[in-house]
């Protein structure tokens, strides 16, 4: 298993690579937060945990959940209780205030992932729809008889969610609600950027979609016109 490590403090850098060693994690260093999270079917990414400076890390708290869907801690100076609030609505799981402990933190990630390998999507059903199947054991869709394409979490999750509300009209907060798992408003550029993404790897022309469609000023359905 492998986690992202991003942190700007040497000391701290030391502390926190050795606590996610102890926790089982092979763990990948960055002082910056790489854009995008580097992802590898064979060596995917299970946690990642950010170190802030001084100040809010609500924004990139976003930035991370709009790339990725793995646990997410943060380790952060003492924040006001509105500002915790938040950034666990925003999409973090867990947050850390320095000082920490290490031991009590290697508890608490290994409890996290314990968490996240308990998801359910091997026990969510196959969906097929018209030419379209979804199978969550293997986050895999085949169209039209065509190879099995893979597809990541958030895209997996996009397609779940518009399947099962076939030709149901969602808006971007709900698709948010529901892919990242917070509060959706104003994020209508994350949802159009998963939508495209999503759209590359099951319309035959993603310029002109047949199966994801916009309804204009509304949101989004999957409403199969082959």
């Amino acid at each position: 298993m492998r986690a992202v490590l991003i942190s700007q403090d040497p000391d701290e850098t030391a502390i926190l690579s050795l606590t996610l060693q102890r926790s089982g994690l092979n763990v990948t260093r960055y002082r910056e937060v790489p854009d995008p999270i580097p992802q590898a079917e064979d060596n995917p990414v299970h946690l990642i945990v950010l170190a802030t400076e001084e100040g809010s890390p609500l924004s990139i708290v976003k930035s991370l959940r709009a790339q990725c869907h793995v646990p997410l801690v943060i380790i952060a100076e003492q924040l006001d209780e509105s500002t915790h609030t938040v950034a666990l609505e925003s999409g973090a799981d867990l947050i850390i205030q320095r000082p920490f402990s290490a031991r009590l933190l290697i508890a608490q990630i290994r409890a996290l992932l314990r968490r996240a390998a308990n998801l359910p999507f091997f026990t969510l059903p196959t969906l097929s729809v018209q030419d379209v199947e979804l199978d969550p054991a293997t986050r895999t869709v085949v169209v039209g008889g065509r190879s099995p394409r893979r597809l990541t979490q958030l895209e997996f999750k996009l397609l779940y969610t518009l399947m099962i509300h076939k030709e149901q009209v969602l808006p971007p907060e709900v698709l948010v609600e529901q892919v990242w798992g917070y509060s959706g408003d104003g994020e209508r550029d994350l949802v159009r950027g998963l939508i495209r993404r999503l759209r590359a790897k099951i319309e035959p022309d993603p310029r002109h979609p047949c199966y994801v469609i916009t309804v204009p000023g509304v949101g989004y359905t999957f409403s199969p016109e082959i």
